[in-house]
């Protein structure tokens, strides 16, 4: 096993060697659950499904950790605007910030399963961590690296001068950096310290807040990750990942903290690219966006999946009008092909193919892995032709094994290959296509003309061309 990925910290592909033989770790970042999931979300997750996917089919064992950031000052701020609301899509007036965190959390769990990506192996939540986070605190200060504020807000700040390593994931000089914008400066040595930790303040809810050695308050953004990962994976683990959008300043403010605790925290730091539409910045203003949902009403959940995991990770994945349409027809060529092929021959997953594994093994090359599946499914439709049983069964089980490690099996849609329907549909086309070759044979054309009508009613393709008669799912 040679697996290779690409480290933003020291921005090259490096060879990956777990911490412990045998096992992963892998932390990446989740919802903060303000609102419902956009398209940069859910790549986001379907990016590390295929990488932890991938490792688990290397041999590995993968431990997963998908944070919930159920405290927050948009989650607050959204609960607030509910108050005297009238009910509309996403609104519920009156609603505590803590009810309207949980129910967007559903609707991001909801949207993870459609889309066929796998519960991590624990999903904490912040606000189930409070004291976690003020062991780092007092951590921090004791080292010299925090301070509460100079007022008396009750905050608590990480002191940047401090870390001389801060700026370092992505590249930044200090003094180069805008003040950081999650509390007022004025309790702050320097304006880019950030908060560790929020004091109470008037007009918030007493149900958001927590008592702490330095006041009635609630954690920042950033120390809840570093607390959670650590509890669950320890101070070293192999990677955290997150959208390219969180590098700063979320994960150099994570990485600073955790580091300056005496943490070795992440070897790999992996960020997925973000998505656009039509070559432009996705922004609700100017009316460029397409959610989640948007996406399933357009198209299967298969389909959406093969449309979010098709480009690599990091890369940008341009959404136009076109897209879905160019997936859908993509996923009928696979489908075609396992729906004709397991009614020839009985073939259970196997190996992935040589070039296949290369690509996934090259920084989860996803896009030169989809270049063999589908070559695979353009061999196994000659050697269909040609009556190749051999080739076919093997081809089918290449097949099924690719699209598995790129969970377009596990989709809300997906039907199991080759199961008891798909024979049994294939045998009752085959049998009316029978037919209509008989009538055709006797110039019967009106009767061969309905019996094609009367598939097409029931969404079935029927194709003749120079090798025969092909049919498939519209």
């Amino acid at each position: 096993m040679s697996l290779r990925f690409y480290d933003t910290a020291t921005a090259q592909v490096r060879d990956f060697v777990p911490l412990v033989e045998g096992k992963a770790s892998l932390y990446y970042c989740g919802a903060t659950v303000q609102g419902l999931p956009h398209v940069g979300h859910v790549r986001s997750a379907i990016a590390f499904d295929q990488l932890t996917r991938w490792l688990r089919y290397r041999g590995l064992q993968v431990t997963v950790v998908r944070n919930v950031t159920d405290i927050d000052d948009k989650i607050l701020a959204k609960a607030a605007d509910s108050v005297g609301a009238e009910p509309a899509p996403g609104v519920v007036p009156d609603e505590p910030w803590w009810a309207l965190a949980y129910r967007f959390e559903q609707e991001f769990a909801k949207a993870y399963d459609t889309l066929g990506v796998q519960r991590p192996t624990y999903e904490p939540r912040a606000t189930g961590h409070i004291p976690e986070m003020h062991a780092l605190i007092a951590a921090l200060i004791e080292r010299g690296h925090a301070y509460p504020a100079l007022d008396d807000s009750g905050d608590v700040y990480f002191d940047v001068r401090s870390w001389q390593k801060y700026g370092s994931l992505t590249r930044q000089n200090i003094d180069d950096m805008q003040a950081a914008p999650d509390a007022g400066p004025r309790g702050k040595r320097d304006p880019r310290d950030f908060a560790l930790w929020k004091g109470h303040k008037e007009g918030e809810p007493d149900t958001a807040s927590w008592d702490s050695p330095w006041g009635r308050g609630r954690p920042g953004w950033h120390l809840e990750c570093s607390a959670m990962v650590t509890k669950y994976l320890g101070t070293e683990f192999d990677i955290h990942g997150g959208g390219l959008d969180l590098r700063f300043p979320h994960h150099e403010n994570e990485m600073a903290q955790s580091q300056a605790a005496g943490h070795g925290f992440a070897n790999f730091w992996m960020h997925n690219g973000m998505v656009t539409f039509e070559g432009e910045k996705m922004s609700k203003s100017i009316g460029n966006t397409i959610s989640p949902t948007e996406m399933l009403e357009q198209a299967s959940p298969r389909v959406v999946r093969y449309y979010l995991g098709q480009a690599h990770y990091r890369s940008v994945l341009d959404y136009r009008p076109t897209s879905l349409q160019e997936a859908a027809s993509a996923v009928e060529r696979i489908d075609g092909f396992i729906t004709k092929a397991a009614a020839k021959a009985d073939a259970a997953p196997a190996a992935v193919p040589d070039a296949f594994a290369a690509a996934m093994d090259d920084d989860l090359n996803v896009p030169q892995a989809l270049a063999v599946l589908h070559d695979t499914v353009r061999a196994g439709n000659t050697a269909l032709a040609a009556g190749d049983g051999a080739a076919v069964e093997r081809a089918l089980g290449e097949v099924r094994a690719m699209t598995s490690v790129l969970g377009l099996d596990d989709t809300a849609d997906a039907a199991a290959a080759a199961g008891p329907a798909d024979a049994a549909l294939e045998s009752l086309v085959q049998d009316r296509l029978a037919e209509r070759k008989a009538a055709r044979a006797a110039k019967d054309w009106a009767r061969a003309d309905a019996i094609r009508d009367a598939l097409a009613a029931a969404g079935i393709t029927v194709e003749d061309g120079a090798d025969g008669v092909t049919w498939s799912v519209a």
